[in-house]
């Protein structure tokens, strides 16, 4: 059995019953796998603790003696403001509770209580100064701009801002134990995001990739979590899951939104107790896995019809980025055409062409539906037809002008721009609103825009001059 990933500061532990300490620290360990842990039976030198360690959340006992731990509660809140306290006492009484609350506690408990009652309280603490610290440290990142390791994206071809603000953003929460759920539309290199955060984690295990979409339940759960041997027939050896390949790592699980709602309920007890049931076993495992999901889908929309569960979406969101498409950063088709370029032709085995000026020029002009992916595609089969030093167009504005039909998958009927409205325009206009609109889209260059209808540069030159006559 695996424990929980502790952490990374320090719990301290203020009782002068040292047995307590002992079973607490024991407890501590055994059910949330949480081992940094400091004790200190005296409280007089509790203060002196928290000033030369990183301490993170204190359990204060209430009565003790030299100090009181109202009087110690109060000292705690004044000068280590970040510091999270759990009070204990061996009695229950409101009037105490509420005046502890009141002085900054995070909560109260009875020592008689269930343990599993503490524990619980001391998980919630753990995430909220996680993530306490991971807003001032997102904050401090966005504010200044900074990226201290930019070599963890270099595979992401980017020089469009949003972008560099995402990767601060990634930086920042990337050692965060909590899930990250990375949106945006199908091309746009969501797996690229998940990499990087796993370079960025300090994670000493693996990253293991799953693609959820079509996985029915059953398979959903023996891919994630194994079986054991004889779970079911043919299960004639046992096989370990890939919560397990990617235990000290990250699981990055793809296309969430396509998940069925019973293996819903099996992801989200998972993150919830950091423990799974291998197919055939009675017997839960704990393991220490950073979650990172992906989606192109609006999981909020589904949450709101039901498709996908309230508090597993509430659960994923906690640290969240959306990918922007393509067409809201067109600044980067230059770089991402030189990068293409130079992997097909590396790929292909031939001399890395040269690129027609005006060819960035014709790619802005279209929306790419398929977004980086799409212009990878294009840029391989335009290279792969290459013949001469200079690379055509051709095989570029043939790809831009048949993807509507590609993309929408529609009838004839649906792709007519004139269907549907109440007046037709006539030949004449429907001509010049035509010609209007490539030029506009080719930015004012002829070429381009002669390109994008099919006809010469020479003919366009003619029909624009016949209009301003």
């Amino acid at each position: 059995m695996t424990d929980r990933g502790a952490p990374a500061f320090r719990i301290l532990l203020v009782d002068d019953e040292a047995a307590w300490l002992r079973s607490l620290s024991l407890t501590l360990e055994r059910s949330a796998g949480i081992r940094n842990v400091v004790t200190c039976p005296d409280p007089r030198t509790a203060l002196e603790i928290l000033a030369g360690d990183d301490i993170g959340v204190v359990l204060l006992d209430l009565t003790m003696p030299h100090l009181s731990g109202e009087e110690l509660l109060a000292r705690i809140a004044a000068e280590h403001p970040g510091v999270v306290v759990i009070v204990t006492s061996g009695l229950a009484q409101i009037e105490t509770a509420v005046r502890c609350i009141r002085m900054g506690a995070f909560d109260y408990h009875v020592k008689t209580e269930e343990e599993d009652r503490l524990i619980a309280a001391v998980l919630r603490a753990v995430r909220f100064v996680e993530l306490q610290r991971e807003n001032l440290e997102v904050s401090s990142r966005l504010l200044t701009g900074e990226l201290r390791h930019p070599e963890a994206f270099a595979e992401v071809v980017t020089r469009d801002p949003t972008m560099r603000t995402l990767f601060s953003y990634v930086e920042a929460v990337a050692p965060s134990p909590q899930p990250l759920l990375v949106t945006g539309e199908s091309g746009v290199g969501k797996e690229l995001i998940a990499a990087a955060a796993h370079r960025l984690s300090g994670r000493t295990g693996k990253l293991v990739a799953v693609n959820v979409a079509g996985l029915d339940d059953a398979v959903f759960a023996d891919t994630l979590f194994g079986h054991l041997r004889g779970a079911f027939t043919g299960a004639d050896q046992a096989r370990r899951g890939m919560v397990e390949e990617a235990a000290g790592g990250t699981l990055f699980l793809d296309e969430i939104g396509d998940l069925s709602i019973p293996s819903q309920v099996k992801l989200l007890r998972f993150l919830q107790e950091g423990e799974y049931f291998p197919l055939g076993s009675d017997r839960p495992r704990r393991v220490d896995v950073r979650v990172v999901v992906a989606t192109h889908q609006d999981l909020a929309a589904k949450e709101r019809t039901g498709a996908f569960r309230r508090d597993l979406y509430y659960r994923l969101r906690t640290h969240r980025v959306r990918v922007p498409p393509l067409r809201e950063r067109r600044d980067d088709l230059p770089l991402l055409l030189d990068h293409f370029l130079a992997e097909a032709a590396r790929s292909l085995g031939k001399p890395k062409p040269t690129p027609p000026r005006q060819l960035v020029q014709l790619l802005a002009t279209h929306d790419f539906p398929g977004n980086v992916r799409e212009l990878e595609a294009m840029v391989f089969d335009a290279v792969s037809v290459h013949q001469e030093r200079v690379l055509s167009m051709e095989a570029f504005v043939q790809a831009i002008g048949r993807r509507p039909s590609e993309a929408t998958g529609g009838q004839a009927d649906e792709r007519n721009p004139f269907a549907g409205i109440d007046r037709l325009p006539g030949f004449d206009e429907a001509l010049r609103l035509l010609v209007e609109e490539a030029m506009a889209r080719a930015g004012g260059n002829q070429t381009i825009a002669a390109r994008l209808l099919g006809v010469t540069q020479s003919a366009l030159s003619k029909r624009l001059k016949s209009y301003r006559t």
